[in-house]
């Protein structure tokens, strides 16, 4: 019988104060809210259907918590890995994205070794990422690894998965709580699926 692919679940954690109010949250460490508690319990129910072997969350407060519920949900311990922080924003952190400058904000999105002062480029977070991503989908864990991490690094993860240049980080949306699975076939790494969120489907407020 075949081995199956090396498999990489990748969830982001449930959402925080600085989620919902539209903040940069880099390396700030809220805790999760009521509704991102919710979050992290329905995407730990979600997950573990699919029989993990491995859970590894970033350093941060508010993934390590949604590790915590992974966890419980499937019966497993929780590895921290720091290469899965969200990425630093130096002396931007806290300030809304919405009021930024276009001059400032065209040059971050023109450039992946453009770095907030104080903070890290989308060179940078790629560089380390890559190396946890590699290192999780090589180890042998007898099934799927999950890892817990935030947006920037999730998203360097799938442009590691495509093959694709780091500013392509800006054409994607990742919800929070939501699910990005990778698996790696032949030696190449696949994405099998991106910001799924029907988990979270019965936490939505009623339209």
């Amino acid at each position: 019988m075949s081995r199956p692919a090396p498999a990489l679940i990748l969830l982001r954690h449930g959402e925080t104060a600085p989620n919902r109010d539209g903040l940069l949250l880099g390396r700030a460490d809220p805790p999760l809210t009521g509704l991102g508690r919710g979050q992290a319990r329905a995407a730990a129910a979600a997950i573990a259907e699919l029989r993990p072997a491995l859970v590894v969350s970033s350093p941060l407060g508010r993934a390590r918590e949604t590790a915590g519920l992974v966890g419980e949900a499937c019966g497993l311990p929780v590895e921290i890995d720091d290469r899965l922080a969200e990425i630093s924003y130096g002396e931007w952190e806290g300030r809304p994205l919405a009021g930024m400058s276009a001059d400032v904000s065209g040059r971050w999105r023109a450039d992946p070794s453009f770095a907030p002062p104080g903070g890290e480029s989308l060179r940078g977070l790629r560089e380390r990422v890559t190396a946890c991503v590699e290192d999780l989908v090589g180890r042998d864990a007898g099934g799927p690894v999950v890892a817990v991490s935030h947006v920037s690094p999730i998203k360097a993860a799938v442009a590691w998965a495509l093959g694709a240049g780091d500013e392509v980080a800006w054409r994607m949306f990742l919800g929070l709580a939501s699910i990005t699975r990778v698996e790696v076939r032949f030696g190449t790494p696949c994405l099998v699926s991106y910001n799924a969120t029907a988990h979270l489907a019965a936490l939505d407020p009623p339209s």
